[in-house]
């Protein structure tokens, strides 16, 4: 990949890049509300150390499917406008850890099959990312997978209103990350977007799409 063109990713390059780096070594920030998710940014690790102490902490897992294309994708979902919570967001497949799930993995992968239909047999695990905290007190540890295309997805309409892929190059290019501010309590804190024609992907999705950009490619 030539450093400074992410149009140049190749799937094999990033998926090389990722086996390199990632593991699935569970954090335990997962589930202890006194270990705070670093975000790098001191405004949001301020709120997040708030919430810890005000609010029970919620265990979740996303599944962050690159589709190994030509030119890759990034498989995303949006939420059904009906939801009491992140209502139409662009997001990943996923959600809270139940306590049958085997692990966070086993948790995403399973979200992944209920929401969109996105059978096992097509997705090739990498490793966890990092942990990601949000302003819902959720504690997010996705899961970075390779997802072999000829899959069909089944869209379950009771959680998700579309299913759609955005080219990998796009999400992993710096120049697409806009830094936007939100104010919690007097303290600035920052949060990513990345509008990708009329998609609007912010928040938490964006933020580990960001992480992921500094994990696998800045680093």
């Amino acid at each position: 990949m030539a450093e400074n063109d992410p149009a140049a990713i190749s799937s094999a390059e990033f998926f090389d890049r990722a086996r390199a780096r990632l593991r699935f070594e569970i954090p335990a920030g997962l589930t202890d509300p006194a270990l705070i998710p670093a975000s790098g940014d001191q405004g949001t690790d301020h709120m997040l150390a708030i919430l810890a102490r005000e609010q029970p902490i919620r265990p979740a897992a996303v599944l962050i499917p690159v589709v190994d294309r030509p030119q890759p994708t990034v498989l995303l979902t949006q939420r059904s406008a009906h939801l009491n919570e992140h209502a139409g967001q662009i997001s990943f497949p996923g959600g809270k850890i139940d306590a049958t799930d085997a692990s966070p993995l086993d948790a995403a992968l399973r979200e992944a099959q209920e929401e969109v239909g996105l059978t096992r047999e097509f997705v090739d695990p990498i490793g966890y990312l990092d942990l990601y905290g949000t302003s819902f007190g959720f504690r997010i540890l996705p899961t970075v997978a390779k997802v072999r295309p000829g899959f069909e997805l089944r869209i379950n309409p009771s959680e998700v209103d579309d299913a759609f892929e955005v080219p990998l190059a796009f999400l992993m290019n710096p120049a697409n990350h806009q830094q936007h501010s939100k104010e919690f309590r007097g303290v600035e804190r920052l949060y990513y977007a990345m509008p990708y024609g009329e998609r609007y992907i912010w928040g938490a999705t964006a933020g580990i799409l960001r992480v992921l950009y500094e994990r696998i490619l800045a680093s």
